[in-house]
């Protein structure tokens, strides 16, 4: 680390990226002391993997390397090729990813691809002979291949460390051990799965290319993992963050301010995605073409590129979007989390809290009052790995079809985590989305939303599974905040119930809140709620009173989805729709339990009841600080740090303003603000989905930069 007095080597006026840095001050005292806090503290959270982890994730490399070489020596055999020619044959194995970054930690996955010759195919020599040879090897389990994936790849675990394998067949008859994989050669006459494959190594390779300090973005990309993982924001397939994302960004934040160290840069990082102007593109290097002719990242040429609502472009030939997957509503639930770092970081600078406060978990289950509970079973653990797979992948449709049909009113915050109910006998787990009504929208008196014909494509979709088996079962719900079941708690119980022992369920309390969904029938067929071990009978309407205070009026949806019967579930809820109108009666609410039984017909059914509230969230704890009320990307609010660093906040937001007049020095920037100004916002031009999306005013966007001064209200 070295002394606190000792100031690194400055970096050089030199440009690094599409733009001029926004500052070149140099280090602190104050920021030495606070790298050295921050350092202290992720090593403490156990972020950096031990000499023996190291040393047993080399060993497994070096096995893995050896298994491919003779298979592609047998194949070289067997294809009838000369015993020096059989001598010759060769393949690689290189990682990429966090391995390849170096910013992997204890436990992580292996990211690696196998480069071939060209005689050595993916179709059948990989996912087949190679398939088959590692389900022989004892020290390799949990093998699934998944060849249909956009990237494909075959998973399993090796002596206990995971492992994602990649393979790509070059155009070459002897795959040479020093192969220069940067060098745009090695995409001579490949598919395109062939070059995404690659170019997971080739992207890695050029952002370390294209950082001012190596060192300073390792720790600091790090650091914002570990983040987005505790906030909720880490999953590249859900429709957040990924590893390659978080990079890209990270990186960008080190060219705008070369001399920063890490405690500078994590905060800068929130500063400046606080005030990001999305959807204009984040690029570490201007895009180029080449005469290989592979597609690019243009929204100039490609209508499904305007569509992207948060643009992260790779570096390496050819360049594209790895954000692709991100939505509406995730890119909601992302700004939020920016303003809570931003936040956050702005108290550490002024010496409120510590660096721990920055990786508080994120109170999920506390958020919102209406979740999705999504319940995948299958018949054993093998059928459920490979099925939840399928079903994960496919929850950012899931997402886009809610937005599309209710018209972007209804935002959807898909849970990263999978949750496992221990007294459940069959393989099992279950995935959470909460539900939040679009805070951009006007609120309206009454406003109802009929989404079971949602939740039928949805199933539909996810029943296309090329190998489903039998015994592979998807069942959505509706779970009202007071209704989260108990394992999905860390301790086994909800933290406003400390008191109870955890082994001890909560009884019924007597107040019937909206979106209950725990409601069964009696042999009579009359509409019953289970309580405790007893059964109330609701034939006969009535109103209770509320125990809770008067709260400002919120946004409330009353979700409730028909839940058909599983081999994990002993019964089924029936579906009841109502419409809650709150009622101020002395200072109380007062709920309408008039319930009408729904369309039972249909396994999942989902009705939304929009109320005349206009939040639907309660502010839990340190979640008040999300600053929800913004627009994802707004450069309003508080960007003040109140800090006594040379390189000020005002200097900062000087900047950030300005730079927009700097694209001339970026080529490919300058270029596109021009040729897109008919369609003004880039990403915005399109309304994706269906979903109701509103043009910048006046500003030209930059493809450069996105930092630039608000003008007019943009609705994402």
């Amino acid at each position: 680390m070295g002394s606190l007095g000792a100031s690194p080597p400055s970096v050089e006026a030199n440009q690094y990226g599409v733009t001029k840095p926004i500052s070149m001050a140099a280090p602190t005292e104050v920021d030495f002391l606070r790298t050295c806090e921050l350092k202290k503290f992720l090593l403490e959270a156990g972020l950096y993997e031990s000499d023996g982890e190291a040393l047993k994730r080399e060993e497994v490399l070096v096995r893995l390397t050896q298994i491919v070489k003779d298979w592609v020596k047998q194949l070289t055999r067997l294809r009838g090729y000369t015993d020096q020619m059989v001598e010759n044959s060769n393949a690689l194995i290189l990682t990429f990813g966090s391995c390849r970054l170096g910013v992997h930690g204890p436990g992580a996955d292996i990211d690696a691809l196998c480069i071939g010759p060209s005689y050595v195919n993916r179709e059948e020599d990989f996912f087949y002979i190679l398939h088959d040879i590692l389900a022989e090897i004892e020290e390799v389990t949990e093998l699934q291949p998944v060849p249909e994936a956009h990237v494909p790849v075959m998973k399993f675990k090796f002596d206990g460390i995971s492992i994602d394998l990649l393979y790509a067949s070059i155009s070459l008859l002897v795959v040479p051990d020093d192969l220069d994989i940067s060098n745009v050669s090695v995409l001579y006459n490949v598919d395109e799965a062939t070059v995404r494959s690659l170019n997971g190594c080739r992207v890695a390779d050029q952002i370390l290319k294209l950082v001012p300090n190596v060192e300073h973005f390792r720790t600091t990309l790090r650091c914002l993992k570990f983040w987005a993982k505790r906030r909720g924001v880490y999953s590249n397939v859900t429709g957040f963050l990924g590893g390659v994302n978080l990079a890209i960004l990270v990186a960008r934040v080190c060219q705008l301010y070369p001399n920063a160290i890490p405690s500078m840069l994590v905060s800068r990082f929130f500063r400046v995605y606080t005030q990001w102007r999305w959807p204009n593109p984040v690029m570490l290097c201007k895009i180029e073409e080449d005469e290989l002719g592979f597609s690019v990242w243009d929204p100039r040429k490609n209508h499904w590129d305007r569509t992207h609502h948060m643009p992260i472009i790779t570096p390496a030939y050819p360049c594209m979007n790895s954000s692709y997957n991100v939505s509406t509503s995730t890119l909601w639930v992302m700004a939020e989390q920016f303003q809570y770092g931003n936040k956050i970081c702005q108290e550490v600078e002024l010496n409120k809290v510590h660096w721990s406060s920055l990786f508080e978990p994120y109170m999920f289950f506390e958020r919102y009052k209406n979740y999705l509970q999504v319940d995948i079973v299958a018949a054993d653990a093998d059928d459920l790995r490979a099925w939840k797979g399928w079903v994960e992948s496919r929850f950012r449709q899931l997402t886009l079809m809610i937005e599309r049909d209710t018209s972007g009113k209804l935002l959807c915050h898909p849970y990263p985590h999978e949750y496992v109910d221990s007294s459940k006998r069959c393989p099992h787990c279950a995935f959470f989305m909460g539900l939040q009504r679009n805070p951009e929208e006007a609120v309206q008196e009454v406003k109802q939303f009929d989404i079971r014909a949602t939740i039928d494509e949805f199933k539909q979709s996810i029943h296309m599974y090329s190998y489903w088996k039998p015994g592979m079962e998807i069942f959505v719900r509706h779970v009202h905040r007071r209704r989260i079941p108990y394992y999905v708690f860390p301790d086994g119980y909800k933290r406003s119930q400390l008191s109870r022992p955890s082994s001890e369920q909560p009884q019924e309390n007597t107040v019937y809140e909206e979106g209950e969904s725990d409601n069964v029938r009696s042999p009579d067929g009359c509409l019953k709620r289970k309580n405790g071990s007893e059964v109330e009978d609701l034939r006969q309407p009535k109103k209770r009173q509320s125990l809770s205070p008067q709260r400002r009026a919120s946004l409330s949806p009353d979700l409730i989805s028909g839940y058909s019967g599983s081999p994990c579930h002993s019964a089924s809820a029936s579906v009841v729709s109502r419409a809650i109108s709150p009622e101020a009666n002395g200072g109380q609410n007062m709920e309408n339990e008039n319930a009408d039984v729904g369309d039972t017909s249909s396994p999942s059914v989902v009705v939304t009841t929009l109320t005349k509230d206009t939040n639907l969230r309660e502010d839990v704890g340190v979640e008040s600080v999300a600053g929800s009320n913004e627009n994802p990307g707004s450069s309003e609010g508080s960007n003040s740090i109140g800090s006594s660093q040379s390189d000020s906040c005002e200097a900062d937001s000087a900047s950030l303003r300005a730079i927009v007049h700097l694209n001339s020095n970026g080529e490919l920037g300058h270029q596109l603000e021009d040729t897109l100004e008919p369609n003004a916002g880039i990403g915005v031009a399109l309304k994706p989905m269906g979903s109701t999306i509103q043009k910048p005013t006046t500003r030209r966007p930059s493809c450069s930069n996105g930092l630039t001064e608000r003008s007019g209200n943009r609705k994402l």
